[in-house]
């Protein structure tokens, strides 16, 4: 049973235009069983209002930032912004 619906916004579009059509069948694998299942490792709250879908490939982690669509008393997702990181990259500030 699906829990919610995901959008995308432009700028997620333009990101996966730019990946690899494997990458990107993953990514939307991994949000479609994010909307069916509890899974924190695909799907997990970052701040009050900040949401972020996970997908691995390879040795890259791909996140899509997301926020919930409130205008409507829908379950929807909107993800609207895209990072693509080394895995093991650490963003810890060094002296």
């Amino acid at each position: 049973m699906q829990k919610f619906t995901t959008i995308f916004l432009e700028d997620v579009d333009e990101f996966f235009e730019e990946l690899d059509p494997k990458v990107v069948a993953k990514i939307l694998f991994n949000i479609d069983k994010a909307q069916q299942t509890n899974d924190p490792k695909l799907f997990k709250k970052l701040t009050k209002e900040i949401w972020e879908l996970r997908t691995k490939y390879g040795n890259l982690q791909y996140r899509l930032f997301a926020f919930w669509d409130k205008r409507y008393n829908q379950n929807t997702l909107v993800a609207g912004a895209r990072h693509g990181q080394k895995n093991g990259q650490s963003s810890t500030k060094r002296n």
